[in-house]
């Protein structure tokens, strides 16, 4: 976790995004739609690169935003996303056809706890990224670790949850169960015997657990 001024340096680092991309990342911010932020994402892209996956799945599309991401940055990958707003899932058809990328995105529009008959229908994936409900990321690991390869790794979001996790002493009662979800969270991927994780102090956090 960095302070401002030394995030704004980061963010002037990055690549210019394209017209489309800066496009979401202003609606995002206009609507408040919580898509990956810059430095995370980023991160997440140079990650996946070091061995590009055939296959990602990704639970919580939002908009389409790091769903379009992913698929510009690894060019011969294939990625299944779920979003269960009806509005965001909107928003995100729109924003993936704009890219010319629906040919390697699927939408899948529902409830990532009620749709994994779907999901089992189809190959295994190498990735899988878990952005979405926070207080259900323990659910989403157990449903979807099934579906992916002997070698697959997963990625989760926002494991840091803003410095909350850290903190014992939260007024807020709302803020304080959730930071308790994610911090559970946290530490049944630590000791998942069959995966070896580690958290990333990069964007809100990012837990990467690679299958043993």
């Amino acid at each position: 976790m960095f302070d401002q001024e030394t995030l704004d340096y980061l963010v002037a680092l990055t690549p210019k995004r394209s017209e489309l991309i800066e496009e979401m990342e202003q609606y995002a911010a206009e609507h408040s739609v919580p898509i990956m932020d810059l430095v995370g994402i980023e991160s997440l892209l140079q990650l996946m690169q070091l061995n590009p996956p055939k296959r990602i799945l990704e639970i919580g599309a939002a908009i389409g935003y790091s769903a379009i991401r992913m698929a510009t940055a690894l060019p011969k990958t294939e990625i299944v996303t779920i979003e269960r707003d009806p509005e965001r899932a909107a928003m995100a058809r729109s924003y993936i056809e704009k890219s010319g990328l629906g040919n390697r995105i699927q939408l899948i529009e529902g409830d990532a706890l009620d749709v994994v008959e779907i999901l089992e229908k189809m190959p295994l994936f190498d990735v899988l990224f878990i952005d979405a409900a926070k207080g259900q990321y323990k659910r989403f690991f157990e449903l979807y670790t099934e579906l992916i390869t002997s070698s697959g790794i997963v990625f989760s979001d926002n494991v840091l949850f803003r410095g909350l996790v850290a903190k014992s002493d939260l007024s807020n009662k709302r803020l304080s169960k959730l930071a308790g979800k994610i911090d559970s969270y946290n530490q049944y991927l630590m000791e998942h015997p069959a995966f070896l994780t580690r958290v990333l102090p990069i964007g809100d956090g990012l837990a990467v657990s690679i299958k043993k």
